[in-house]
């Protein structure tokens, strides 16, 4: 069961009193020099006096740039700390509403804000862990699918269960997408994918082309092909007219872990075990047309932010963003202690939140890619690992260079 972020600040106590003992006291007797004075300064060996004073001046800024960084307000909703395992998120497409799923079958609503994030219900659903949830295009209904082999659709507004799917596939569920007012899509860790109308009891088209789990669906706006991606390192394309399967990618040696729709859905970009970004040109899935090099750990979940802009989640906790065209780390975006599994945007786009392994759901506000500068250059090999240690201004973490551009 998730429950409220809380922020419980502990105070310790200081001790204010100033203890003199005899040793250490300072006393001035009839036979001292007559030109020494208790209040001169008394100075380190070797230390004049402009070094004392400089010294002194220069770790004044650095108390102040301190203060500065500690006392900027955030421009993002407060973390989520949950009890149970993260497994999904999902914003609501027009409420500033986020689902989230757990490990114990049940999925939560917060109401979000800047100030703070309230529960607002919890629904008891699955059985088992629940994997994946996704609202439907008008915010009215969520559905959820879980390890348990069911798929439930459940009214947002009274939480009251409006369908009901048991034992959808042979073994567990993996992922869903929602096509269209009717019709939704389902895989699971075999690598069979069940297409479904929800005014039928059963699924409307079955196939089985993959050797291990399906871990991500993704189609346009178009609707005419489904892209589907799996861990055995390929994708598969299925006709959603002709209801068959249009292709089959060749097989990679890593993982295809999550897919993307960028340059007007003109590219497809998969996400891979090893941390490469594969590009695919629409309608010509069978091979990637180019590949991207990232972090050399597994990326397992990407958002497109804007139509040349991809934040990936990362193994290493790391939230990274990605221009496309042309290639190039722009930098970090936000971190988790653990691995970040899961990734989403809000309604309006002004954050993205994401979810880890510590049961904590963190937001980052991205608004400052609405003016990034345009990148009119391809990122140099030598500056790859220094773009991607760049902190962006949504991460926790500063730039040594920004956090002191002030003491200059």
């Amino acid at each position: 069961m998730c429950k409220k972020s809380e922020n419980n600040l502990s105070k310790s106590e200081t001790d204010s009193e100033d203890s003199m003992s005899e040793d250490s006291s300072v006393s001035v007797s009839e036979d001292s020099d007559p030109e020494f004075e208790p209040d001169d300064t008394i100075q380190e060996p070797g230390t004049s006096s402009q070094e004392a004073q400089y010294s002194d001046s220069e770790e004044d800024e650095v108390i102040k740039a301190i203060k500065r960084e500690s006392e900027k307000t955030n421009n993002h909703p407060p973390i989520i700390r949950c009890e149970d395992f993260v497994m999904d998120i999902c914003f609501h497409p027009f409420s500033n509403i986020l689902a989230v799923a757990t490990i114990s079958g049940d999925v939560c609503f917060y109401n979000y804000s800047m100030e703070e994030n309230n529960l607002q219900t919890s629904l008891e659903l699955h059985t088992k862990s629940c994997r994946d949830i996704e609202f439907s295009h008008d915010g009215k209904t969520l559905f959820s699918t879980a390890k348990d082999k069911a798929i439930m659709l459940s009214d947002v507004e009274s939480c009251k269960l409006n369908q009901f799917y048991e034992n959808s596939h042979e073994v567990p569920v993996s992922c869903l997408t929602v096509l269209d007012e009717y019709l939704f899509c389902t895989g699971d860790d075999d690598g069979t994918i069940k297409l479904w109308d929800i005014r039928l009891p059963t699924a409307i088209y079955r196939c089985k082309k993959n050797e291990d789990y399906i871990s991500d669906i993704i189609t346009n706006d178009a609707q005419k092909y489904l892209i589907c991606s799996s861990g055995d390192g390929s994708l598969t394309t299925i006709d959603l007219e002709k209801r068959s399967v249009f292709m089959q990618s060749e097989e990679y040696e890593e993982e295809l872990t999550c897919l993307g729709l960028f340059r007007t859905e003109t590219k497809l970009l998969a996400g891979s075990s090893k941390g490469k970004l594969y590009f695919f040109n629409w309608n010509e899935f069978g091979l990637h047309s180019d590949a991207f090099p990232g972090p050399k750990c597994q990326i397992n979940s990407m958002i497109p932010v804007t139509e040349n802009i991809v934040v990936t989640a990362c193994e290493d906790g790391v939230l990274r963003a990605a221009h496309l065209f042309p290639h190039r780390h722009l930098g970090i975006v936000g971190q988790h202690n653990m691995s970040v599994e899961h990734l989403d945007i809000c309604n309006d786009g002004t954050f993205i939140a994401s979810s880890g392994h510590e049961n904590e759901i963190k937001f980052w506000n991205i608004q400052y890619f609405e003016n990034f500068e345009k990148v009119d250059r391809k990122h140099k090999k030598h500056e790859r690992k220094k773009e991607l240690a760049h902190n962006l201004p949504s991460s926790k973490a500063g730039n040594t260079a920004d956090f002191f551009s002030d003491l200059a």
